[in-house]
């Protein structure tokens, strides 16, 4: 055990769980320890009942994810949620599709092939995933969430060919499930902007993988049902002490699954997008109550990928 210890030390790799929860100095660009990400924002209607229930709680969420795809907006609902976020200085993340889950292949779905996940299969959904990411920074979007290691490198490779802009930020989703500190670094490596890590971490497992990276964690404090379920409100201060950068991450625990999400889930999703915000505004008092000193981001920050809007959007 000694010498593999000492092999990953060797390469720069924590060779155990930390106890000890070390502070991290790490930070965003601007100097912040956290910000604030809002998931499952699925439409402008969704959306715009989120930026109400933001104004009428007072609070400060730099992020807001969604998770039926760019695939299931059109162009205008892309702008239009471009749009929405970008004359806030908030960034918006859509997910790229299609995936394994909606594709004809039963292996995602059965309890062997489950790990398969939202990966692509074959040439042709990597393709589509690509075509995908192209169509949304063309419509101003700056960000997208992906769950497949070859998107990952191909996002990175797209940047470099100038099929993607620079500035465009790659969300590695939760779906993913790397959990440890090389698995994640590999990610890192591959292209990932920020990273989703698995939700039932102990702070330990966790405080390991912010010593291996630089970029920012994502990390959810509560959780949907179909991770676990868990709700680490308490846990908010050390999260945020022991893990920074990182995106504290509100989900819904008994969240019904709306995906692929439309207009038969629209009511259904208004009422999740309010009680998502009703649920950050607790986390950000755990904040303010237990660790008031923490720094956070103003809107608008270096780093988030903020959609870009009028004619100029797809010049890159």
């Amino acid at each position: 055990m000694n010498e593999s210890r000492e092999l990953l030390e060797k390469l720069g790799y924590p060779s155990k769980d930390l106890q000890e929860l070390p502070t991290s100095t790490k930070t965003f660009p601007d100097g912040a320890q956290y910000r604030i990400e809002l998931p499952s924002v699925e439409g402008p209607k969704a959306l715009k009942e989120t930026l109400k229930e933001i104004d009428r709680y007072g609070l400060t969420v730099h992020r807001v994810s969604q998770g039926s795809g760019i695939m299931l907006q059109t162009d205008d609902e892309i702008k239009e949620m471009c749009e929405l976020t970008a004359e806030r200085g908030m960034e918006l993340s859509l997910f790229a599709g299609p995936r394994g889950t909606w594709d004809l292949s039963a292996g995602p779905l059965t309890d062997a092939g489950k790990s398969q996940a939202l990966r692509h299969e074959g040439s042709d959904q990597l393709v589509y995933a690509m075509e995908d990411l192209k169509r949304g920074a063309e419509l101003g979007l700056r960000g997208a969430l992906v769950a497949d290691e070859g998107l990952l490198l191909m996002t990175k490779e797209m940047k470099k060919n100038g099929q993607l802009p620079e500035d465009f930020v790659v969300k590695v989703s939760v779906q993913m499930g790397s959990a440890n500190p090389v698995s994640v670094k590999i990610m890192e490596d591959l292209g990932a902007d920020t990273y989703n890590v698995p939700p039932a971490l102990t702070l330990a497992k966790l405080a390991s993988i912010r010593q291996a990276i630089d970029i920012p964690m994502d990390m959810y404090v509560e959780v949907p049902d179909n991770f676990g379920g868990f709700l680490r409100y308490y846990e908010i201060p050390e999260i945020i002490r022991v893990l920074a950068p990182v995106y504290i991450k509100f989900g819904l625990r008994n969240h019904p699954d709306v995906y692929p999400s439309g207009k038969q889930w629209e009511s259904t999703n208004i009422s999740l997008a309010q009680e998502r915000v009703r649920r950050a505004s607790i986390g950000v008092q755990m904040i303010k109550r237990y660790y008031p000193e923490a720094k956070t981001s103003k809107l608008g920050a270096e780093g988030l990928g903020l959609p870009k809007t009028g004619s100029t959007s797809a010049v890159y």
